[in-house]
């Protein structure tokens, strides 16, 4: 297989760092373009990082995005003109960014996920099940933990867990997001998806998704040992991305479930 040549924006950010990382390793990428928001006066791995222009994704088959969604949309606005393929690990969009992706995907082939892992892909297929299972009888929250650093919450992957009980009671998850907590203890059940976020430590991530009757309580979660969990799988996504049509993709489109 010929080479990926790889673009990576957002090189000082955590995962940044980490797909720079883990790209030395994987014989299918060649980094050829690093981008920060800034400009960085010295080399990383090489190479030395610019701004988003369109002169720096030149050489680029493929660009990786963890970064912040105005990041995104200057990336995807470039790619789009240059016929790049994205894949997008950022999180924290709102409806109507989801939508302005979704029109960029018309012209180049984009995959879109809060969360890379196969684990917390698999968990959101259950928890979709779960719910259109459960039905309307069963309250629904959604509980997450990551380091201190992360400024987003709830987290993109918490949710996508949401919107996936949301589809299995075939409703609007914007229309069931509740509240929204930070840092609780506990927290209550409510007539729409409650959300707690704890932000402690160097936690990579922990998720949990709880239905509850009053009567029982079902417990679907989910934890995270090591950060390489997610820039493995952006590579499995790229590789996967590089042979597809413009269109809006995910990791359920990946791993193939149904």
């Amino acid at each position: 297989m010929k080479k990926i040549n790889l673009a990576i924006t957002g090189c000082m950010g955590r995962m940044g760092q980490q797909i720079i990382k883990s790209a030395k390793s994987d014989k299918n990428f060649k980094i050829v373009t690093l981008t920060e928001s800034r400009i960085i006066n010295k080399k990383i791995s090489g190479i030395k990082p610019s701004l988003n222009t369109e002169q720096a994704f030149k050489k680029a088959n493929l660009i990786i995005d963890f970064t912040v969604p105005k990041c995104t949309f200057e990336v995807l606005k470039i790619a789009a003109k240059l016929k790049k393929k994205v894949v997008i690990g950022t999180t924290g969009f709102s409806k109507k960014q989801e939508n302005l992706i979704k029109k960029y995907s018309r012209k180049i082939p984009i995959l879109r996920a809060g969360n890379m892992s196969l684990g917390i892909n698999l968990l959101m297929y259950l928890t979709e099940i779960t719910s259109k299972s459960l039905g309307n009888n069963f309250s629904s929250k959604v509980f997450e933990i990551h380091h201190k650093h992360k400024k987003d919450h709830p987290s993109g992957t918490a949710l996508m867990l949401g919107k996936g009980i949301a589809i299995g009671r075939n409703k609007d998850f914007y229309k069931l997001i509740g509240k929204k907590y930070l840092n609780k203890k506990s927290f209550p059940y409510g007539k729409k998806i409650n959300f707690n976020s704890l932000r402690k430590g160097e936690v990579v991530g922990e998720h949990e998704v709880t239905f509850s009757s009053g009567k029982e309580v079902i417990t679907l979660n989910h934890q995270a040992f090591d950060r390489t969990l997610y820039s493995e799988g952006a590579f499995t996504a790229a590789k996967w991305l590089m042979n597809k049509k413009p269109g809006l993709y995910s990791m359920r489109d990946v791993l193939n479930f149904k």
